[in-house]
This record gives C-alpha cells, structure tokens and sequence, in this order.
C-alpha cells in the first residue's frame, strides 16, 4: 500500500530581528503575535524564512548605521541563499524616511510604519507576491552600500524643516492625518506607512513576549509632546497618546496570572499618562507651572499615572512595578506620595535630566531650570525613603562651555546619582539643535563623556559599598556565564553608556546566579551576583557580602 503525500502546503516562515529600545521591542512583539494569530510560523534561521522582517531603531546616529547595516547583511543572505525571500523594513527608520527608504534601497520589498505592527501578516504576504515578481529581474540586482545610504540619510535631514513635526500635527482633523501612502507595482516596494502616526496597542492585540517568563514590559502610552531641541521621536512617533487604565490594568492582569514578577511600565513619557485622556485636552502643558496647573484642574475621578499605580498596586500576587522614562517637568507631590504609599512600586525613578546648567537647559528646551531640578531632586528623596535615582546627561551638545560642563560635573559628584548613564552629543540633523551653532568636535565631546563617568564611578562605588551587610530583596534572573562574569558592559541607545568594563568581575570564581534588586532595571542598570542556588524567575532575599565598582556580590538567606 502506497503511503499518501502530503499536500498541506507548510505555513509561511517568517524571521524578525529587533534593534533599539524596549518600546521597540513591544512592536516586535506584537507583530510575532499578529503573524502567529495568523498562522505564519517563526523562525530564528533567517535562511528558513520566507520573510525577514529587520526593525528598525533611528534614535541617534548610532542606532540609524546599525538599523541600515542589518537591513543590508538581510539582503545579502537573503541574494546568497533564498532569492524569493522577502525583506521587509518596519519601525522608526522607514517612519522618518517614509518617502526616501523605497528609491534608497529598492532591495527592500515592503516598509511598514509604527501604526501598521498589527497588520503585519498582511504586509507580509504582499511582499512575499511582490519578491516572486521581482525574483529574475536582473534590472533589479543592485549591490547598495551603507555608506552611500547614510550619506543621503544624512542631506535628506538637512534639507529638512527641522519645525517639521508639529506641520505633521497640524495635520490632525484633516483627510489626510492617520492616512497611509501605499505604493505597490513589481519594481518598487510595497510602503505601508501613516503620515503621523496613531496607533496604541490594547489588550486585544495580539503579543508574544520576548523577554524572560518572569518580567514584561507594559507599553502604557505612546509618543511625546515636548520640543526638545535634540529629539526626533516626536516625529518618528507621534504625539503622546495614553491607553484606557482599564486597558493596561487587564493587561497587567493577565502578565501576573503568567508569572511575572516585574511590570515595566513605559512610554516616552509616563509622567504625562492620562492627561490627554481628558475633554478637550491641549498638548500644550509641556512647562511644570502649565502641567501642575492641568493636573490640579482634572476631575476627581480622572486617570492619571497615580491612579494607575495605586490600582496596579492593589492587584494580588508578589511582584513590582518599575516606572520607566519619567520627564523632569511632570513630576507632583502626588506622585511622590503615591510611590511612597505603594508598597510594590520599586524604589526606584528612571527621570531623565540631559544637563543641569541653565543655558544648557534652555538650548535643550527642557522646559526645566537648574533650581526646579535640585528642588525636585530633594523632594523625591525626602518624600521617597530608599529610593534610587537614575538619569542620564548629554555632554558636548552645541554651545556646551568649559564651564557648563564643569557645572554638570559639580553636580554629578554632589547629587550622588544611584544610577546614571552619559551620551556624547549625536548630531541629529533635522532636529533644531542639528543645525546650532557652537557644535563641538567628537574628541572634546568624547573626552567630555569620560569625565563625566569618571566622576560617576567614584559615585557608583561609594554606592556598592553602603550596601555590604545589608538584606535585600533581589529577582533571580538566571545563571551567571563566564562572559558576564569577565565583562559588565551596559548600554543603550536611549540610556547612553552606563558604565565601562568592570575588571573586578574576572577575579569571581565559582558558580553564581544574576539576579537584580529594586534599583536595576532589565538591561540597563546593575546586576546582583548571588553565589548559590536559588530558583530561577523568583523573588529572593539575599545578604550582600561583597561588590565591584558596579556591581553587588551576595550569598542567599537561609
């Protein structure tokens, strides 16, 4: 008897690599699980793939030259190994070069935008009928490279109205805002991208998570409303729009049911949660004194980040709650009450300050003074007992004098930051600061930035130290590799370099653990080294018995 073939013809496959930060990493998510609601099956073997999808990160230059290599090493593999498979661009890049990215790299068959990670499955199966059409066409065999791609990315922003957002804003209301431009024909990709876009996920929308069983990101809001001189984001994502509290609550809900024991909460700015929630809201309430007046005015009953994490707070299970990107102007005395109060809320403010000298401050537009900041530094930890402080500074920014920089210095070693990390300036052309005068070589701003972690280190050890003989509480993450042990490297395009290599870390022999406690954040912050074992993806209470320059050494409580 003749054994019947198989003629289910397989699911599609589809590959993902996700750049930039943890914002970025919930739109991957969500595409993974709109693809797999889908029936589309995911691959790590690119060479598998029916589909690559590259996302993309354009923050800072850096992160732009790494988005543009990957999409190029993806075409490369893609013409060595599987010709019909398609490449597609998704995320800020294709957001900020929505009308360039197609003549740039006609290799690419398909972008897609940030309001279009739900309809990923579509979009994929497009570009996979549009890499068919294309596949034998030798017109379209063209070896791009990056140096050539950055360089145009480059004039395009400089010719760019560097005002050009808040034109896009002015768009709301109009036929054309929330609108895409769609472009397909077999010799062009497909573009899939929103004007300005829109889109916030909800509790129905489909999501694999990536990272650990034990800790999840929770996307809270979506883009930002404050002018800063050096920032693109606003442009790339849009103005800040907030998801209902019930919304994320469910969410939350469902993490925790999961096992998650750490919820970070993010946006660009979670201090600015449900303010645009209210009737007839204006964005313009960026400056302390025009949102402390705002909030002062809002209904007894209205959502704000403090009613949210009061009622996050009163959910059932043992877990915490991190907050995430906080905006200096933002901050009330509500706020520090209500973290004060909520016992699962970590001990711990991600408050991102840029500089401290007033004329630095106001070439930012931070919409903060040097006195605002102190001021609200010392209330924080007043009104926060234990709590841990991080930020970060840019130095090198355009105009930044010897004696600016010395003021940030000044600051740093008397604030005695728990946390901090340090950006050398990246000109972003298309942004205001892009095109002052005053910019600084690389090699002074270089130099600048390791000053400043210089005098963070002396910071950060005197910090290690006050923990030793203390009792803490920790979240095992996993076993402790050589590698981690021989090298503590921590960065971030949005955090800038938190610390260089900490050479005490080669002299730990023996089997340890890597755990973090409430001052460190998943990725970006310090790291506990519990020697012992301990199951992983707990909670645990540890002794600690020793530290690096960044780092905690600690046995377990018996």
């Amino acid at each position: 008897m003749t054994k019947e073939k198989n003629t289910e013809p397989r699911p599609l496959r589809v590959g993902l690599i996700s750049l930039g930060c943890a914002k970025n990493l919930v739109d991957a998510e969500i595409m993974l699980g709109s693809l797999m609601k889908g029936g589309v099956e995911i691959t790590n073997d690119a060479a598998q793939a029916d589909a690559v999808i590259v996302n993309t990160c354009s923050f800072i230059d850096s992160a732009q030259e790494e988005s543009v290599d990957t999409i190029l090493e993806s075409v490369e593999l893609r013409d060595a190994n599987r010709r019909g498979q398609a490449v597609i661009v998704s995320g800020c890049l294709s957001q900020r070069f929505r009308d360039e990215l197609p003549k740039l790299m006609p290799e690419v068959d398909a972008f897609m935008g940030i309001d279009q990670v739900a309809q990923v499955s579509d979009i994929v199966s497009r570009a996979i009928v549009n890499r068919a059409e294309k596949t034998g066409n030798e017109k379209l065999k063209i070896k791009n490279s990056k140096t050539r791609i950055s360089a145009r990315l480059t004039e395009l922003e400089k010719s760019r109205d560097v005002s050009g957002h808040e034109e896009e804003e002015s768009l709301r209301g109009s036929g054309k805002f929330g609108k895409t431009k769609t472009v397909v024909s077999p010799q062009s990709a497909i573009l899939d991208v929103t004007a300005r876009p829109i889109f916030i996920p909800d509790f129905e929308t489909p999501r694999f998570r990536l990272t650990p069983k034990h800790f999840a990101y929770l996307k809270i809001a979506e883009g930002c409303n404050h002018p800063c001189s050096f920032c693109i984001i606003p442009r790339m994502r849009g103005s800040h729009r907030s998801r209902t509290q019930a919304d994320i609550v469910a969410e939350a809900k469902a993490l925790i049911a999961d096992g998650v024991k750490e919820i970070n909460l993010i946006s660009q700015d979670s201090t600015y949660y449900g303010l645009d929630l209210r009737a007839n809201h204006s964005r313009a309430i960026s400056s302390p004194e025009k949102f402390s007046a705002a909030a002062k005015s809002l209904a007894a009953d209205a959502t704000t980040i403090c009613t949210l994490l009061r009622e996050l707070n009163s959910l059932k299970g043992d877990f915490w709650i991190r907050l995430l990107y906080t905006h200096p102007a933002h901050w009330t005395d509500e706020l520090i009450a209500t973290i004060a109060s909520c016992n699962k809320v970590a001990r711990y403010v991600d408050i991102p300050l840029q500089h401290i000298h007033e004329n630095m401050l106001e070439r930012m537009r931070r919409e903060t003074s040097q006195q605002y900041i102190v001021d609200l530094i010392h209330k924080i930890r007043a009104g926060i007992p234990g709590i841990a402080l991080r930020t970060t500074f840019i130095v090198g920014f355009p105009g930044e004098t010897e004696a600016s920089f010395n003021t940030l210095l000044d600051f740093i070693r008397a604030t005695k930051f728990e946390r901090l990390g340090v950006f050398a300036y990246s000109k972003e052309d298309g942004t205001r600061a892009g095109a002052m005068a005053g910019q600084l070589s690389d090699k002074v701003k270089q130099k600048r930035r390791e000053l400043a972690m210089a005098a963070q280190h002396q910071v950060a050890v005197a910090v290690s130290e006050s923990f030793v003989g203390r009792d803490i509480k920790v979240l095992i993450e996993g076993e402790a590799n050589a590698k981690q042990l021989q090298s503590a490297n921590v960065s971030s395009w949005e955090h800038g370099l938190m610390r260089e290599t900490d050479l005490h870390l080669a002299q730990m022999k023996g089997h340890y653990l890597v755990a973090r406690g409430e001052a460190d954040a998943p990725d970006i912050d310090g790291r506990v080294y519990v020697r012992g074992k301990l199951p992983i993806g707990k909670f645990a209470k540890v002794k600690v018995v020793g530290h690096t320059d960044y780092d905690l050494i600690a046995a377990p409580i018996r």
